[in-house]
């Protein structure tokens, strides 16, 4: 499985030639700009944009739509490191080598990359992440995936991946937050539920007050329900004249 694009022809390494290509023409402040966000800046900004839609969520909404978000969220890393483990032995089946030790004259803005190629682990990391944040919370996702397609573009602009690498590793990614989103969320949201109503740890999903009912800061506070009706304040006896 190791020749899966040693063609010159192939349109694989032909797209990989085309987009390492720019590094050449670009300065080399750029390439190194590039070479950061591609292995840590967009991963970083990953994280990022997860804690955010995590503060965003637990501070709007009822309860229980941060309950379900902040589930979501949690949702998010696990499904990348689920991904990642089911690409150990994907890597090891498929065994292609890295596009710079099969093809001349790319040029490799990362050294030392000596593993199999196939699929990209930044990019399966990258887009399960950005997933798993669209389960939680469509803005955030959406803003996540433009990220991972760019974490992708970068892994080939730095010569360390063909195409199809990536491509494999967005399938991966996106297929693992996806098919197992539904049991994932059956799991973790009664968890994060219990975690809501647990004290200070409530405040990991809800902020203070935010998202709680009128009848909850009520009860809290020892406030009793005010009555209804014409009766209020009226003896019984009242009423029944008033009647």
């Amino acid at each position: 499985m190791a020749g899966l694009a040693l063609d010159g022809s192939n349109p694989d390494v032909s797209l990989l030639y085309d987009i390492n290509g720019l590094a050449k023409s670009a300065p080399t402040w750029f390439d190194r700009v590039m070479e950061f966000v591609g292995e840590f800046g967009i991963m970083l900004a990953m994280v990022l944009a997860v804690l955010w839609c995590w503060w965003s969520v637990r501070r709007r909404g009822t309860t229980e739509d941060s309950v379900t978000a902040v589930a979501g969220l949690v949702w998010a890393p696990l499904a990348a490191g689920i991904a990642l483990l089911i690409n150990i032995p994907i890597r090891g089946f498929v065994e292609r080598p890295r596009p710079f030790l099969d093809h001349k004259g790319l040029e490799v803005l990362v050294k030392g990359k000596t593993d199999f190629s196939f699929v990209s682990d930044h990019a399966t990391m990258a887009m399960a992440i950005a997933v798993g944040l669209f389960v939680a919370n469509r803005k955030f996702g959406l803003v996540a995936i433009a990220l991972a397609l760019l974490e992708g573009f970068c892994r080939v602009y730095m010569g360390v991946h063909y195409p199809t690498d990536v491509i494999g590793g967005f399938a991966l990614g996106t297929a693992v937050a996806l098919l197992l989103a539904p049991l994932a969320m059956m799991l973790l949201t009664p968890l994060v539920g219990a975690v809501a109503r647990a004290g200070v740890l409530g405040r990991l999903v809800r902020s203070g007050g935010a998202g709680t009912t009128a009848d909850d800061r009520s009860e809290s506070r020892g406030v009793p329900e005010p009555s209804t009706g014409s009766g209020r304040g009226v003896a019984p006896g009242e009423r029944d004249l008033a009647a």
